[in-house]
């Protein structure tokens, strides 16, 4: 191996959507270039995808694949960052489901933030797993048969979970080696019991938000181009799959 760049010929999927976490892409994406990964950024449809930074609008950035094109096979690991809106419109997606099944299945590192359990969740990969989440999650994931820890950084086998942005110094430390196919140093996955559910929200988020500046018009303006943008992207492709239903029949009649 490349010391340094243990991860040189690794091939990492980084699966996103719009509303994704900014920090939660920029800071692991970062480290995963240093490690020498090379690393394609994986959506629900091609072009660009609007992070966020708290409540405000975050960059942009480049989809390298939509996933109706992607394949677990040609990577060697996949990433997932948080976020309030991403996660949620990633787990809806058969193909993100059937994506994440394939690489559970043949045991390559998958790497989650904050909210992105929820994917595993619907995905029908959390019983008996070890996790941790953003706390906000902290039922679901339980409920859906995990055992969740409200710790920083959480390894279980090939599955590396964060608690959210305020943990990501932890994150990206472990993230390289857990890539490069090191062994856990901790045994996470002995852990029978969940952690209790806090007693109050964190108050980073809620400070951080006191602190910013009200949101203007144009961020307001922005928020629902956003909003708006995705439902009608989503209308679009349920009217394409109507439509294509219809001639997929009358192709089967004709063949009966």
């Amino acid at each position: 191996m490349n010391t340094s760049k243990p991860l040189s010929g690794k091939r990492i999927a980084v699966l996103a959507a719009d509303g994704f976490e900014q920090a939660e892409l920029k800071m692991p994406l970062a480290a995963l270039a240093d490690g020498g990964a090379d690393v394609t950024l994986i959506s629900l449809r091609r072009g660009r995808i609007r992070g966020m930074h708290m409540h405000q609008p975050g960059d942009l950035a480049r989809v390298g694949k939509a996933i109706d094109d992607a394949q677990a096979a040609d990577y060697d690991g996949l990433l997932i960052p948080g976020g309030y809106i991403s996660p949620d419109s990633l787990r809806q997606s058969a193909p993100v489901r059937a994506f994440v099944r394939q690489f559970d299945t043949a045991g390559k590192p998958i790497a989650l933030l904050s909210q992105a359990p929820l994917i595993l969740v619907s995905a029908g990969l959390a019983p008996r797993r070890t996790l941790t989440s953003w706390p906000g999650i902290r039922d679901d994931v339980v409920n859906a048969g995990a055992t969740w820890l409200n710790q920083d950084v959480v390894r279980d086998a090939h599955v590396l979970s964060c608690r959210g942005t305020q943990d990501l110094a932890a994150f990206v430390q472990a993230l390289t080696p857990f890539f490069a196919g090191e062994p856990a140093t901790q045994a996470n996955a002995a852990e029978a019991r969940s952690d209790p559910a806090q007693d109050k929200p964190l108050e980073q988020p809620n400070q951080s938000l006191r602190w910013l500046a009200a949101p203007s018009f144009g961020t307001m303006l922005s928020l629902a181009l956003l909003g708006v943008g995705v439902v009608a992207a989503q209308r679009v492709r349920q009217k394409t799959a109507s439509a294509d239903a219809p001639a997929e029949d009358a192709s089967a009649r004709a063949r009966d």
